[in-house]
This record gives C-alpha cells, sequence and structure tokens, in this order.
C-alpha cells in the first residue's frame, strides 16, 4: 500500500498526473528504431510492451487508449514496408492479445489498490477511535507523541496513551499490550474507553488504577467465555496524576511499565519503577501498586516510553541507551527538554540505533504543565481532526 502511494506521488507534478508518458515515449521510441533499423531488424513487435508498461503505473481507461493506439500504430507502420518485409498477422495477434491482457491486468491492479485504500481508511479509523486526536496545550498541560509501528502497513497495535482531564485533576495513560494483531487493539480499546470514564468521575487515583485492572481481567474473561485462544493477554501501563493542588508533585502508579524519566534543564532522573504487575495479572500479588507521589518541578517534562524503545537494539545486539542519550542531548541544549524537542530526540535516536529497523511498536510520549490552556479546556473532550499522522510528532 505505502509503495502504491509513493509511486502515484512519483508520477504527479503540480498536481496533474504524468504517468502517460513513459509508454508514450517508448511507443515512440520503436516506431523510430522500427524505421531507422534493416528490414532484417523488424522490431514493431515490441509495441506490446507499450500496454504492458501502461498496465502498470496508469489507469484502466488509460491502458485501453494505449492499447488501441498501438494496435492502429502497428498496422500503419507495419503497412508502409514493402509486402515481403511486412510482420504480419501473426504479430497483430501477439499485439492485440498483449494488449488485452494488459486492459484485464490494469483492472485488477486498480481494484486492488481499491481495496487497499478502503482498508487503510479502516485502519485509520480504528487509529483515531484508540488513539484520538489531543490539542496541543491542553487542561494545563503541554505534549507531544508519536507511535511508530513495526509493521510498515499497520496504522495502530498495542501501544496507547492518552490525557483525560477531570474535576479531581488532570491523568495521563501510557501503555502496552502485551502480543500484536487486532486483540492488542480490542484490548487497547477497552482499557482507553475504561480510563476516559474513570479518570473523568473518580476523585482518587488509586480507584483509577482498581477500575483499569478489573476492565483488564473482565475483558480476558470476555475473550476466554468466547473460546478465542489469545485470552491471556496483560498490559504494562503507566497511570499518572497531575492534582489540581501541589503543582511540584504529581501522582505515580506503575503497573510493570518502563519507569518515567523526568526531563530537565538541570538534568534527568529516572523515577521510582515501582513492583507492580502488569493490568489482568495483579491477583497475582493480592493488591495493585501502590499510589507514590513523586516530585516533578514545573520546568520538567515526563518522558514515557514502551518498551520498542528501550529494547531496540542496534547491529552488535545493544539495547538503546535511552537515559543516556536523553542526558547528553539535555546537558548539550537544555531546550532539548521541551517535549516536542524531547520526542523528536528519541523518535530519530531509536530510528538510528535499530538502523530504521523496529523490532517491536514503539510508543514516545512527553508531557509537562504549563500556565498556558492553549486549545481544550479542562473537562472538556478534543475537537475531532486536531491530531497528528502515525509517525508524525502530535504535540
Amino acid at each position: 500500500m505505502e509503495y502504491g502511494r509513493r509511486r502515484r506521488l512519483l508520477l504527479r507534478v503540480h498536481g496533474r498526473s504524468i504517468a502517460w508518458i513513459p509508454p508514450l515515449l517508448l511507443l515512440a521510441g520503436i516506431v523510430l528504431l522500427d524505421f531507422e533499423t534493416t528490414e532484417r531488424f523488424r522490431i514493431i513487435s515490441w509495441i506490446v510492451l507499450v500496454p504492458g508498461i501502461a498496465a502498470a503505473i496508469c489507469g484502466v481507461w488509460t491502458t485501453v487508449a494505449f492499447t488501441l493506439l498501438s494496435v492502429v500504430t502497428y498496422v500503419v507502420v507495419d503497412s508502409a514496408w514493402p509486402d515481403q518485409y511486412q510482420a504480419g498477422l501473426g504479430d497483430f495477434v501477439l499485439v492485440a492479445l498483449g494488449g488485452l491482457l494488459a486492459v484485464l491486468a490494469s483492472a485488477v491492479r486498480v481494484r486492488q489498490e481499491r481495496q487497499n485504500l478502503h482498508i487503510r481508511d479502516i485502519a485509520e479509523t480504528t487509529r483515531r477511535t484508540v488513539l484520538r486526536p489531543l490539542p496541543p496545550r491542553w487542561a494545563g498541560l503541554e505534549h507531544a507523541g508519536v507511535y511508530l509501528a513495526a509493521d510498515v502497513d499497520a496504522r495502530v497495535g498495542g501501544d496507547f496513551y492518552d490525557i483525560q482531564p477531570g474535576p479531581h485533576g488532570t491523568r495521563v495513560l501510557v501503555g502496552d499490550v502485551q502480543g500484536k494483531g487486532l486483540g492488542a487493539v480490542e484490548a487497547a480499546a477497552a482499557l482507553l474507553g475504561t480510563f476516559r470514564e474513570a479518570g473523568y468521575h473518580e476523585e482518587e487515583l488509586a480507584t483509577v488504577a482498581e477500575r483499569l485492572e478489573i476492565r483488564m481481567c473482565r475483558h480476558r474473561s470476555h475473550i476466554h467465555a468466547t473460546g478465542r485462544e489469545d485470552g491471556d493477554r496483560f498490559a504494562t501501563a503507566l497511570l499518572i496524576g497531575f492534582p489540581e493542588s501541589g503543582a511540584d508533585t504529581v501522582e505515580l502508579v506503575n503497573f510493570g511499565h518502563e519507569p518515567p524519566l523526568a526531563v530537565g534543564p538541570h538534568g534527568v532522573r529516572e523515577l521510582p519503577s515501582g513492583d507492580g504487575l502488569p493490568l489482568g495479572l495483579c491477583d497475582l500479588a493480592g493488591a495493585l501498586p501502590p499510589v507514590r507521589r513523586v516530585p516533578l518541578t514545573a520546568e520538567e517534562t515526563l518522558l514515557l516510553v514502551t518498551d520498542g524503545v528501550t529494547e531496540a537494539r542496534d547491529e552488535p545486539g545493544l539495547f538503546y541507551p535511552l537515559a543516556r542519550e536523553v542526558t547528553r542531548a539535555v546537558t548539550a541544549d537544555p531546550r532539548r527538554s521541551e517535549p516536542r524537542r524531547l520526542v523528536s530526540l528519541v523518535r530519530d535516536g531509536v530510528l538510528r540505533h535499530g538502523r530504521g529497523r523496529l523490532e517491536d511498536d514503539t510508543t514516545i510520549f512527553a508531557v509537562r504543565r504549563t500556565t498556558d490552556e492553549g486549545e481544550g479546556g479542562q473537562g472538556e473532550d478534543p475537537e475531532p481532526g486536531q491530531g497528528a499522522e502515525r509517525g508524525r510528532l502530535r504535540s
């Protein structure tokens, strides 16, 4: 699908298609060479290549036009030679039959491309449902986020993140569902739906965490009841609360996720990882992870990533040194601690480290407090259409 889209862009100039130029140049070249060569080397039958090229890059009707043009050109050019040197009926049938097959091939290709575009539309709708668009500054927070799918044709996977303002402060959720495929997307959507409701209504962050654990267990029970084989999923997650009171602290519940980094102009520090199990497995520990209150100054940015970042490997097999790379960059330029710059830094670093290859879906999310409310307000949902595309910064 990506190849077809890039090809269509390459064959357009100033918004107009130039896909008809290559087959037309080929046709003209064959005709000129046929007249320039001797009767012992007739190449007019090569004109069968013209509708074949058109079928690969042009639409159906353009391919039909080149098929008819090739047949007519063959008859005219071949008739211009003396009878004893004409290619004859056999090559005419070859050109006509080749053109017919080219038209059929073009119709199949165009139909497949339309189906692919339809699938992309469905996947994009799914992405916008799971990872809804967020205003760049919302509910007292400034954020930037990027999602990179390991599968270049995928639009969304098991990674998820969201911001939910409410009367009890603003809550942030970042997580990663175990596994891949539609089952992981389904579990992520279930958790995000619960977070958006509980994050708004519940006063205590511990209650929001409990609701998320219950939702994951219910989702697993439902999958088991339907007889599916992917019912043992769990999800690592970070639940963060920005309370209205206490501007220099945040509340943190860690469900077995990568610990966040607090990145500021004066350095980088790792926040407590906690000892919680992933969502869906907390019954094994007998209790939910505790709510921890940790200091976070107004100039510090929380950097949250999924294991697609920390487990990215280079050619020798070494993991991406996230904390070291961020520390080095912020020391050289303190402005790199801003959410958008920070996410760009990590995204580019991971892609360089892995030479453009991703072993797992990768999410990078950075958020910090801001005194400017910007777009959106406390307790309001974002307007549709304000997000960015997959793989690009959303800030």
